[in-house]
């Protein structure tokens, strides 16, 4: 299957709307053994749009049925998906799902053992899981309901709306230093509505959706739906 799966070997830097990179974080506490829950991640390269969703032990099916999920939900085609060489996502059903089609995506994968090929989508792994969800094991697959509830009702909602971040737009050496220099913050809200691959009708629908939408509300649906997550999954 890696043969059938053409290495990215960089990091991307494209500038289209749905050239995806996805990830996953194992919520497993110190130990990999056993079931848990696994927290996927997916970003845009382009706008930095991000959807967070979980799965019970990342097997392919739920996998599958989350980028699916995903898929349905971003106000942009996916054309392009970049992940890791773990199996979760280097298994025919989800190759099939994205290459089976009438316009297939792109598919590509990272370099073994070369975290940085996946660069966009790693720094979106703390904000959206580790920083949510802590380091602590969560294996009850009763909270899979509550968590996938909090990213897309909750968390998603309050960092793609609201939370601006920057973009690296170039870097250079400087003798034994690197220097990099970062565009203005903005949310991929603020990106995806001035880009001109955004459909008029996905343009309106966005502002409708933003303008139903309070921080402040969002942030407390946050804290809310957080805690009986929290509180029931305490390390033993």
């Amino acid at each position: 299957m890696r043969r059938q799966v053409p290495i990215q070997g960089e990091v991307w830097d494209e500038q289209r709307l749905g050239f995806l990179e996805a990830d996953s974080v194992a919520h497993c506490g110190s130990s990999l053994a056993g079931s848990f829950i696994w927290s996927l991640t997916y970003t845009d390269l382009a706008c930095t749009w991000t959807e967070g969703r979980a799965v019970w032990n990342k097997g392919a099916h739920g996998v599958l049925e989350q980028t699916k999920n995903v898929e349905e939900t971003l106000p942009f085609a996916i054309r392009g998906f970049d992940f890791d060489n773990g199996s979760e996502w280097l298994n025919w059903t989800l190759i099939r799902y994205l290459q089976v089609r009438p316009k297939p995506i792109r598919v590509t994968r990272s370099r073994p053992y070369h975290s940085d090929d996946n660069a966009h989508v790693e720094q979106k792994n703390w904000m959206w899981s580790r920083q949510l969800l802590g380091y602590g094991r969560l294996e009850e697959e009763r909270l899979l309901l509550p968590i996938n509830a909090l990213y897309t009702k909750a968390w998603g909602p309050l960092h793609n709306f609201f939370i601006p971040s920057m973009k690296l737009v170039e870097k250079w050496r400087e003798g034994s230093r690197w220097v990099r220099r970062h565009d203005a913050a903005q949310t991929a809200y603020q990106r995806l509505l001035v880009h001109g691959d955004l459909k008029t009708k996905a343009r309106r629908e966005l502002r409708d959706r933003y303008e139903s939408l309070d921080p402040f509300v969002l942030a407390a649906q946050v804290e809310k739906r957080l805690k009986p997550i929290l509180g029931a999954t305490l390390v033993e």
